[in-house]
């Protein structure tokens, strides 16, 4: 019997997970930047198995299931497997920034008005019966190269393509410029959100809050992220979600962009307070997963508006 069978189960519980020499020694093989994450990642195994002392076995055996892909029991063997979770419908999620022609602003009052009429009512009619999910936001003062955002959501990339190109046709439309357009859909994380489990259900399924301020930008991970091993981008990812639940006030939107645009993924942050998404931005950036961040930029600061205010915004 092994030194971890041995243990298995011996130890109070909440006591720190024991390393033998042998394990210890085995861990010096993993590149030194990804050694403490690779660590914290076969910790992570041996909690969800039981054990709390981990010998040169247990990390054999640890990076088996990695490769795998597939968990292993407390004996050993191939851990059964669960019944498939009903499959659920993704959603496409959009967030789409325009720019005004300064040459807007030189029309007549009468034409604006009319102009503003014709966008408001296309919204109006595809916001009905909850066709696409739209909430309309500023960026007046806050960029130089976009006047407003709308974040869509819908379950068909035809109708959003559709309510785009009936909003160009408007009077209003025919001034706008897209300097920005990023499509990507919902989908569950590869990652285990251990403190808040519910959390990877609900990126199923994106629902938009009523918070006054939201921050986006795209965001692409280096390929060396990709070449890590599951544990240790697992590791790194947990201290990633420490430190996002020091920030309650926060809600983040995490939508995938892998082969349906540039970027690989877009973030978008609600929140009431400006200075608590400074300070946790300001936090990640001292985190282990930041040496493998490749793009998080442009980052666009929104300002919640309705529709008829956010027009009025525009000039006239």
């Amino acid at each position: 019997m092994g030194e971890t069978e041995k243990n298995k189960g011996n130890q109070p519980q909440g006591l720190e997970i024991e390393w033998t020499e042998e394990a210890k020694d085995l861990m010096k093989n993993v590149p030194s930047v990804v050694r403490k994450a690779a660590m914290k990642g076969v910790e992570t195994y041996a909690k969800a198995k039981g054990f709390q002392k981990i010998d040169a076995n247990l990390v054999a055996r640890a990076a088996e299931a990695r490769e795998r892909g597939e968990p292993l029991d407390k004996e050993g063997q191939e851990a059964p497997q669960t019944p498939s979770k009903k499959a659920v419908r993704r959603q496409y999620v959009s967030f789409l920034f325009y720019k005004v022609d300064p040459a807007w602003r030189r029309l007549s009052l009468s034409t604006r008005e009319q102009g503003k009429k014709e966008f408001s009512t296309i919204v109006n009619q595809y916001t009905q019966n909850d066709q696409i999910i739209i909430r309309t936001f500023s960026t007046v003062g806050t960029r130089s190269d976009c006047d407003f955002m709308m974040w869509r959501i819908s379950y068909s990339l035809e109708l959003i393509q559709e309510f785009t190109a009936k909003l160009l046709a408007t009077q209003l439309g025919q001034y706008l410029l897209t300097p920005y357009s990023y499509l990507a859909m919902s989908k569950r994380s590869v990652y285990v959100d251990k403190i808040n489990p519910e959390h990877e259900e609900q990126r199923l399924r994106i629902v938009p809050g009523k918070a006054q301020y939201l921050f986006i930008y795209p965001f692409v991970k280096t390929p060396e992220w990709y070449l890590l091993t599951k544990y240790a981008r697992q590791g790194m990812m947990d201290e990633h979600i420490e430190v996002g639940t020091k920030f309650p006030s926060v809600k983040l939107n995490t939508a995938y962009s892998f082969g349906l645009d540039d970027q690989e993924f877009v973030v978008a942050f609600e929140t009431d307070k400006p200075d608590e998404f400074l300070d946790l931005v300001m936090e990640l950036r001292e985190t282990q997963g930041r040496l493998y961040t490749e793009r998080d930029t442009p980052i666009f600061t929104c300002i919640s508006r309705d529709l008829k205010s956010m027009l009025d915004l525009l000039g006239g």
